[in-house]
């Protein structure tokens, strides 16, 4: 293993990890919400009265973000080693998924592991399991 010492990034990476883990703490202190990207954005398709604006708020910071960054550095540029067909597929799996196990990376993952939410420990280890199995399976015996 080699590891790309010119595209180590431990300081923008912990300064996202704490941005990430800051929302997640300003809206369950504030609206006693858990920053679970996935029910946040499906809640904008089946609104509840009230409910609906910080949805919208939230979800457009998400959109936002990079593009605001952009006026002060550079993205990272985006390399796809595989094709459409392949990235249908994987976020179909990735969707139901999601959908299987109540949540996603930012819900289980993010929120649930910080309350030690036993529920979102199993998903977590399921997720992650899943994805180094697949990464093995598609690379070393495919």
């Amino acid at each position: 293993m080699q590891i790309a010492w010119n595209e180590f990034t431990p300081i923008t990476s912990l300064a996202g990890g704490i941005l990430i883990g800051l929302a997640a703490v300003m809206l369950m202190a504030g609206l006693g919400r858990i920053a679970g990207i996935t029910g946040i954005v499906a809640g904008l398709f089946s609104p509840v009265r009230g409910d609906w604006a910080w949805r919208a708020l939230f979800t457009l910071g998400m959109v936002a973000a990079p593009l605001i960054y952009r006026q002060f550095s550079t993205l990272p540029e985006i390399t796809l080693d595989t094709d459409w067909l392949t990235l249908l597929i994987a976020g179909l799996l990735v969707g139901i998924g999601t959908r299987l196990g109540s949540g996603c990376t930012s819900g289980h993952g993010v929120c649930g592991l910080a309350r030690m939410s036993p529920r979102s420990i199993v998903a977590t280890v399921a997720f992650m399991s899943s994805g180094f199995l697949t990464v093995y399976v598609i690379r070393h015996l495919f």
